[in-house]
């Protein structure tokens, strides 16, 4: 979240920030709200004040009623500054991160292409698509996952299972490679950390499984059991900036997804994702950043897919993100005006700031001893659904089989996949 004293100095900013952002919030009624809140804090702090002078020494009857009056009077403050309280939180949640001044203003469709690497393939044949591959090579079962679990679950099958282990395997080297520390994290997390880190679980456009009669929602990213890792703690950062790789099962609801590009794998409810995260000093963040969208790339480079990098605008940038990078692959399931073919996110990367450190109270020791909140990234290495799609639908031979990338030949085992 936001800090508050800067959101009372920089009312119209922030509401310009909110208006490019698409964020429903009014911030007028926020800080009129933050008005009563302090005011109450007072009143609270003064009527304590009072009473604690009152009790020194022996109090007569008559001090002893007024004191009881106090109390009472404090008692009803403290349970309207309760509310007050919730309802002033529940804004400044919802008030987003500041917006990077390159990042470019506007809708979805305003993006920004920054880099561009490789052509679509040229087929000699009418091209598939993931789902119609792995159906005809005996890789998926839809049918029977939705018979068990319901729509948007899946059974993989025979060397799509290898697949997967072979692309998190490679990943997990680049990543080590890179002064990465692997981690394996929980598929859950308390909805204090998932609120504090952005994710709110009971919001209208909510990703998330919550779970009930119970304080814990399942994940849609690692991102977020990375973030609790270091909840409330004063990182060593002398050495340079911590860099986790993170493992985990990731859910998701996908509500609202529906019409936008979501056949076979795209769009799924459950998936493994390898994720990228780094706690940094605020002025190493934009290098970290930096560095994050290199291993992204050098990771579809070594999987031979032709990709583009788009800078996201502010209008689909999220709560969290300061800046944010997507990688997307060029896929055969997607239509782009019609046309057969287009391009699909794979990964992100985006750069926080001290957004979410704040909420969370992560904080590093400065050289001359003060505390100082530390900047947050995180970036997609490897996620077992989006890049098997383009995998496949990249690297699909003519006899409905599929190459294997040089690259991950020692981590699959074989030259390609084919019908068992």
């Amino acid at each position: 979240m936001l800090d508050i004293k800067f959101i009372r100095e920089n009312k119209e900013l922030i509401k310009e920030n909110c208006k490019n952002r698409r964020a429903k919030v009014n911030i007028d009624e926020f800080l009129e709200l933050d008005e009563v809140r302090r005011d109450g804090l007072k009143k609270i702090e003064n009527l304590r004040a009072e009473r604690n002078k009152k009790s020194k020494g022996k109090p007569s009857d008559e001090e002893i009623k007024k004191m009881r009056e106090v109390g009472d009077m404090i008692k009803k403050l403290e349970e309207n500054q309760k509310t007050v309280e919730e309802k002033y939180l529940d804004i400044l949640q919802a008030i987003p991160n500041l917006s990077h001044p390159e990042s470019p203003v506007g809708e979805e469709t305003n993006y920004k292409v920054i880099f561009k690497n490789g052509e679509p393939p040229k087929f000699s044949f009418p091209p598939k698509t993931h789902d119609e591959l792995m159906m005809n090579l005996d890789l998926i079962d839809f049918e029977r996952g939705a018979k068990v679990t319901g729509t948007k679950f899946y059974f993989l099958k025979n060397d799509a299972v290898r697949l997967n282990q072979a692309l998190i395997n490679y990943g997990l080297d680049i990543l080590e490679d890179h002064d990465f520390i692997l981690f394996e994290t929980p598929d859950m997390a308390k909805n204090e950390i998932l609120n504090a880190s952005g994710f709110n679980p009971r919001g209208e456009e909510s990703q998330i499984y919550e779970i009930k009669n119970n304080d814990l929602s399942l994940i849609g990213t690692a991102e977020i059991t990375m973030l609790g890792f270091h909840a409330n703690e004063v990182i060593d950062l002398s050495k340079g900036p911590k860099k986790y790789a993170a493992l985990s099962h990731c859910f998701r609801t996908e509500g609202g997804a529906y019409g936008k590009a979501n056949k076979g794998l795209y769009r799924v409810h459950q998936f493994t994702k390898l994720e990228m995260f780094i706690f940094c000093k605020p002025e190493d963040s934009e290098k970290m950043h930096q560095e994050l969208l290199v291993i992204e790339k050098k990771i579809c480079d070594g999987l031979d897919l032709p990709y583009r990098v788009i800078d996201i605008p502010t209008g689909d940038l999220g709560g969290p993100a300061y800046r944010k990078y997507d990688i997307e692959a060029w896929m055969t399931m997607i239509e782009d005006e019609g046309k057969k073919g287009g391009y699909g996110e794979i990964t992100s990367a985006s750069n926080c700031a001290d957004y979410q450190s704040r909420r969370l109270n992560i904080k590093y020791k400065k050289d001359d001893g003060s505390m100082e909140l530390l900047h947050t990234l995180n970036g997609t290495a490897i996620v077992s659904s989006r890049f098997p799609v383009a995998l496949l639908e990249n690297h699909q031979q003519k006899d409905g089989s599929i190459k294997i990338p040089k690259a991950l030949k020692k981590y699959f085992g074989k030259k390609k996949i084919s019908k068992p």
